[in-house]
């Protein structure tokens, strides 16, 4: 049958030799294939790439609606990319069948490039592929609704290998001491756009190790976001604990949930309000029209745009090659990687595996089988309980 809107002949093997029963499929078929077309779906094969940009679209419509948050549409197209590197972009849809990805794990962790992916993100990435093509399959634009992927292998998840690498203590205390001092260089000439722009990215950094906030969580903070406060102590009434109480708003969280917490980052962000509120003030007598503060982003020039994670990256490794953190690529460590450091602070300090979760905005089994595991301190503390492990040295408690 010749399709109008397509310019091309449909022909579809009719698979009987009964001359009633073809006339009877054909007539069924006739009336799909002219539904489809009325209802504006293709006959004829669209791409692999075709199938991706049209995923995509309607998930960017997710976003707008607020089912899911920027952050996670960038990840989700990341992982098609790297779908679409593997099975080819010029592939048809029509043409997919249930094993072509068997040895998608093997193609991912082979990389010739020699940069280590984890079996999670592997794993991550199959859940994102097939979440594809069941929204493909239910649209017709492909004949099978999933993948078969091969079973993963299962992961030891006592193996310090497993776990998610992250800063030491001496580590982080080089790379605070480099970035308090690029602050104080910048505040030096806060007029200068790009002296301001390195001073804010250094408060970002700060900021990211002292509280473990996602990156999306902590570019999207408002200054409505931060409360400064000073919590008496019974007996010690001239030394109050100065404290800084977060929210992380529903719609900029990962989770989807609004959460408060405290932290003891006083310094940090009280230094960055003495640097931007002055400048907001001197812009407001220019411009009586501007947005109050409290609306302005935290971590922006303008309170408006907050730094590219290119912008981000750039900083990351001049500052890992200042502090003479060693052994980037086989850590894999990235920014991210002050979040990993907050939580293991916290574990190693024996918060409550529930009260972590809590403060962090993420799942108690996560904490528990990404963070939970035998130090070697730990382990001392089990044999020597009148013991602290410090240094190399057992010190009486």
């Amino acid at each position: 049958m010749w399709l109008e809107k397509e310019g091309k002949y449909a022909r579809e093997s009719l698979r009987t030799r009964n001359q009633s029963t073809a006339i009877d499929k054909a007539k069924h078929r006739f009336h799909e294939i002219m539904a489809d077309q009325l209802a504006g779906r293709d006959y004829f094969s669209k791409t692999t790439k075709h199938g991706v940009e049209e995923y995509l679209k309607q998930r960017e419509k997710d976003v707008e609606a607020g089912l899911i948050v920027k952050g996670r549409w960038r990840t989700i197209k990341t992982h098609l990319e790297h779908w679409l590197d593997f099975i080819h972009r010029d592939t048809k849809l029509k043409e997919l069948e249930r094993v072509d990805c068997e040895n998608y794990f093997h193609s991912r962790t082979k990389t010739k490039k020699g940069i280590a992916v984890s079996q999670t993100t592997v794993a991550n990435e199959q859940s994102t592929i097939n979440a594809l093509i069941l929204w493909l399959f239910k649209r017709k634009e492909t004949y099978i609704e999933a993948f078969d992927f091969k079973p993963l292998p299962r992961i030891d998840k006592g193996d310090d290998a497993n776990r998610r690498d992250t800063f030491t203590l001496d580590e982080i205390k080089r790379i605070t001491k480099i970035l308090e001092m690029q602050c104080v260089l910048a505040k030096c000439d806060v007029d200068d756009k790009n002296s301001l722009s390195q001073a804010i990215v250094a408060y970002y950094f700060r900021a990211a190790i002292g509280t473990g906030l996602r990156k999306g969580e902590q570019l999207q903070l408002r200054w409505s976001d931060i409360e400064f406060e000073q919590k008496d102590v019974k007996g010690q009434e001239d030394d109050p604990i100065s404290l800084v109480k977060i929210t992380v708003r529903g719609e900029t969280s990962k989770v989807r949930k609004t959460r408060r917490f405290y932290v003891q980052n006083w310094k940090c962000f009280g230094e960055l309000y003495e640097l931007m509120y002055p400048l907001y003030i001197k812009e407001k007598k220019k411009n009586a029209g501007i947005e109050p503060f409290a609306d302005r982003l935290v971590f922006s020039v303008d309170g408006k745009m907050a730094p590219t994670p290119r912008v981000i990256g750039l900083h990351f490794e001049r500052l890992m090659q200042e502090a003479g953190i060693e052994n980037l690529e086989k850590r894999d460590l990235v920014p991210y990687s002050f979040r990993h450091f907050f939580i293991t602070k916290m574990v190693n300090r024996g918060v409550a595996p529930m009260d972590v979760a809590e403060t962090c905005g993420t799942g108690l089994i996560q904490i528990m089988n990404t963070y939970y595991h035998t130090t070697e301190a730990k382990m001392l503390k089990n044999v020597l309980p009148d013991f602290h492990y410090k240094d190399g040295y057992l010190i009486p408690s």
